[in-house]
């Protein structure tokens, strides 16, 4: 009897110690319960594609795996450590220390490839294992580096797009994590009857691009042989729809492959097409005409006598090539090229309006293209500007633009006046179907018939010029070139210029607009003769791929 009383007693000793214990777990320390026995996995979502304008793609996701280890499994320490350096090079030492024995799950490396894992895998090793991860990888390596950015880390190690689309969309692409709650015992199994939710996670939309990869390619590789050729530090062409503004084509060299984004120069990243700022030159003067046919300050068929030099102030302004022709016409003006002939457009213009109209076509502030890291470019405040610098503007010097808003600008010249934001998307893809974006008008600049004008005069100017282009025959392109000195140290090196060549065609109904942009070309400083050409090469691409039949 008395035994069974001390065995009653231990048992009920025993039995209220347990209770104390899950009275002190659940109820007194429940927080740290739910923190030691509730574990909360996360659900990464799948990025979403980026696509071309005819569904090619450009930025997919590949299956990679994250190698882990469970140190406590490891029965064979040595060889496991040989093993994975000999496979992915991390270095025995790095390896020893990561795997700690007193840890029950360890991390060892992310983005492990499908034969490093299976070389992995062929030694059959106690205590790895591994997870799926997906991985961005770009088909086309760096055909369209600019536009699309890259995906790298951010402070807290996750994706994150950087710079082009994969940056400035990057919550529309990244999509939103889910998780995965259950309640685990002491060994890190899950609990039968234990709390398990899941949340699944929303995968990225897919982005539909405007940009056309065969026209990329063309451009590409044109502007590739123009740099060679012209030996030029920099170069950029841009090809957008006028009447939309957007971007069928966008390439800056040198650039990346995104998909190894890290064995590059930061300074590649930088996009020139909306980063870069340059004096446009003689591509500004369309724009100064259309404003002056605008006000009423000029008539198409005025004349300008041209007789030498004109002083604005202290300053003595010349035309490029010191020659003075007498009696021209407006149009002539452009053709020749006339700073002189400019600046007597800018007076009849009025300061007021030369700089009113430079802010109307957007200069000084972002365009909005949805592309990450663009800049506004420098417009002085008007209180800050002289005579000269009225002067100078006319003929695109002492203003500093990016060569979007210039394309943009001199777009809206042809366009039938529309001041239009650029844009590089078109449509957005998720489970919901497709949302389709249109043109954006920012403002009205001239009437089309001032526009009409303008095509009118541009076309002279090609067929005119100073210099003859190879025109393909029968097709009416119009354009501007220009050649700008850069600005150093306070002065102008005559040495160092951006050649650059914007042109449109058809010309009575353009469908594509071009801008080239050649930075310190050495086999010529000109831009008829070195930007120029690059147009026309890529222009005759054009005409065959859209099946643009001649006009005449």
């Amino acid at each position: 009897m008395m035994k069974s009383r001390v065995l009653f007693t231990i048992f009920f000793f025993c039995f209220l110690a347990i209770l104390a214990k899950l009275f002190f777990l659940q109820v007194l320390n429940a927080n740290n319960f739910n923190a030691e026995y509730v574990r909360t996995q996360k659900i990464l979502p799948e990025r979403g594609k980026v696509l071309d304008r005819n569904g090619s793609p450009l930025a997919l996701n590949e299956t990679v795996y994250q190698l882990f280890a469970e140190p406590k499994k490891i029965t064979d320490r040595f060889a496991v450590i040989k093993h994975i350096d000999d496979v992915l090079h991390i270095g025995e030492t790095t390896l020893e220390a990561r795997l700690d024995q007193t840890k029950q799950w360890v991390a060892i490396k992310s983005g492990v490839t499908k034969e490093e894992k299976q070389q992995l895998e062929s030694i059959k090793l106690f205590g790895l294992g591994f997870d799926n991860q997906t991985k961005r990888f770009y088909p086309e390596a760096s055909l369209s580096a600019h536009i699309l950015g890259f995906v790298g880390k951010n402070a807290q190690g996750e994706n994150t797009g950087y710079f082009g689309i994969e940056g400035y969309y990057n919550k529309e692409l990244m999509g939103l994590p889910g998780f995965l709650k259950s309640e685990r015992d002491l060994t890190d199994r899950p609990i039968f009857i234990g709390t398990q939710e899941k949340m699944p996670a929303e995968n990225g939309r897919d982005i539909l691009l405007t940009i056309d990869k065969a026209v990329q390619n063309i451009a590409k590789q044109k502007l590739k042989d123009a740099m060679i050729s012209s030996q030029a530090l920099e170069g950029c062409v841009i090809i957008a729809n006028p009447q939309t503004m957007e971007l069928l084509a966008l390439t800056c060299l040198p650039d990346y492959d995104p998909s190894t984004y890290w064995d590059f120069e930061q300074t590649v990243f930088k996009n020139s097409s909306i980063q870069n700022l340059y004096e446009p030159g003689s591509t500004f003067k369309p724009l100064i005409v259309a404003a002056a046919l605008e006000e009423g300050a000029i008539k198409p068929d005025e004349v300008f006598n041209e007789t030498g030099p004109v002083s604005v102030g202290e300053y003595e302004i010349k035309t490029w090539d010191s020659k003075y022709s007498g009696m021209i016409s407006i149009t002539q003006i452009l053709e020749k090229s006339s700073n002189v002939g400019m600046v007597f457009i800018g007076q009849k213009l009025g300061n007021d309006n030369v700089y009113s109209y430079v802010q109307k076509y957007g200069f000084g502030k972002e365009t909005g293209i949805d592309l990450q890291g663009e800049v506004a470019g420098y417009l002085k405040p008007k209180e800050d500007w002289y005579p000269i610098d009225y002067a100078t503007a006319t003929f695109g010097q002492g203003v500093s633009v990016t060569p979007m808003q210039m394309i943009r600008a001199f777009s809206a010249v042809i366009n039938g006046g529309y001041l239009l934001k650029p844009y590089t998307v078109y449509a957005m893809r998720d489970n919901d179907g497709e949302k389709k974006r249109d043109r954006q008008v920012v403002r009205r600049i001239i009437t089309e018939k001032n526009s009409a004008i303008m095509r009118k005069m541009l076309v002279d100017t090609v067929e005119n010029g100073e210099v003859k282009w190879a025109v393909p025959k029968g097709y009416k392109v119009g354009g501007k070139t220009g050649t700008a000195q850069i600005p150093i140290a306070g002065h102008y090196d005559a040495t160092k210029t951006v050649a650059s060549f914007i042109g449109f065609a058809p010309a009575d109904n353009p469908k594509f607009i071009m801008l080239t942009v050649l930075r310190e070309p050495k086999s010529s400083q000109w831009g008829a003769e070195t930007a120029a050409p690059l147009f026309f090469e890529i222009a005759r691409e054009l005409f065959v791929y859209y099946n643009i039949p001649p006009s005449e």
